[in-house]
């Protein structure tokens, strides 16, 4: 059902795939997820500790429509401060690995000015295909 996109001669990407091909499916689209508990709040302060909640909540909204993590094709995260997220590198990857496995779906990172949530270190918005 899906195909890792991986042109021939081209460096294999680290921690993503340049594109992934699915047939058939239904297509989840999951919101631009924050750090926020069931109740709304913000209890995590620090990157790493919000890019984990956050997952958690892409995960638990992906479920909802009978998904997991290996559904997901396609993530957009914009981050307020490159040096910040690349200084929490080891632990969102752990945290990522923990959550999500080694399935690397197509992704982008983008630096953005501001998110609406002003507590907000970091928003990630998902696309899943569920077979």
């Amino acid at each position: 059902m899906m195909q890792i996109l991986q042109p021939p001669g081209w460096a294999k990407p680290k921690g993503y795939s340049n594109g992934i091909a699915v047939k058939g499916g239904t297509t989840v689209y999951i919101a631009g997820q924050v750090a926020f508990n069931p109740q709304g709040i913000f209890e995590e302060k620090t990157f790493a500790g919000q890019f984990r909640r956050t997952l958690e909540n892409t995960l638990a909204v992906l479920a909802e429509a009978g998904g997991k993590p290996e559904h997901i094709v396609r993530m957009t995260w914009y981050i307020l401060d490159k040096k910040e997220y690349l200084g929490a590198i080891r632990e969102v990857g752990a945290a990522y690995r923990e959550l999500i496995g080694r399935h690397y779906p197509a992704m982008a990172v983008v630096q953005v000015s501001a998110l609406i949530e002003d507590e907000a270190r970091l928003e990630i918005e998902t696309t899943a295909v569920i077979p």
